[in-house]
């Protein structure tokens, strides 16, 4: 839980799922490359195997009597799809100007996430975040993605802050262990998790969008 004394000094935002709600975009994209192989990508399946995690687990648990080639090759397929299926993204209401108070108050800004670099790059263009973020750090760039530490962890370093001093933004279970293990408060978006689901991964305050005012609280008076 987030008490009154907390008040971050960077804060660090996943991306799907949290920048914006794309993880219908991906279930989609995973149930049409999937279906050939006699796999049905239910919601419930999506959620509970997939969200959330690298592709490279994703592919172990569907496919694991095959090689890992071939799960980087269906991944890579889904992936196009997605990028092909979101030609434009909406972000999560409130996020704007919730970036322009952190902005305001010289908070520095981090994206941590396990999304490949041409999603991420395809994401953040059409959500019109490219220049944003102050540094962006991907599960490829670092060599292990959520839910270990090391994103988050190695964000911080970056950043030149403590884990400890940081607030992290989630939308699932495996995020959310990422940045607690790593040290950081975690705020978790429910936009594909249940608040009871994301408070028990141990997610400090859970909240619907970017609009709850709690958040202004947060962050503090500005100057």
């Amino acid at each position: 839980m987030i008490d009154g004394s907390f008040s971050p000094r960077a804060l660090f935002f996943d991306l799907d799922g949290t920048l914006c709600d794309s993880d219908p975009v991906h279930e989609r994209s995973w149930a049409e490359v999937l279906a050939p192989y006699g796999i049905d990508m239910t919601h419930e399946r999506y959620r509970t195997t997939v969200s959330g995690r690298l592709n490279g687990e994703i592919g172990a648990m569907l496919f694991p009597d095959r090689t890992a080639a071939e799960h980087a090759r269906i991944a890579d397929e889904k992936e196009a799809l997605f990028r092909e299926m979101a030609p434009a993204l909406k972000r999560i209401a409130g996020l704007t100007e919730f970036l322009d108070a952190a902005s305001a108050r010289r908070l520095p800004t981090a994206l941590v996430t396990n999304a490949p670099r041409q999603n991420v790059d395809h994401m953040l263009r059409a959500l019109h975040l490219s220049e944003r973020f102050d540094i962006e750090v991907l599960a490829e760039d670092v060599g292990r993605g959520k839910p270990d530490p090391l994103p988050y962890a190695s964000a911080a370093e970056r950043l030149g802050v403590s884990p400890g001093d940081g607030l992290a933004f989630e939308d699932s279970g495996t995020g959310i262990r990422s940045a607690k293990t790593a040290g950081l408060m975690v705020v978790a978006l429910a936009t594909g998790h249940g608040e009871a689901e994301l408070t028990a991964a141990g997610a400090d305050l859970v909240i619907r969008d970017f609009t709850d005012e709690r958040l202004t609280r947060l962050l503090g008076p500005q100057g």
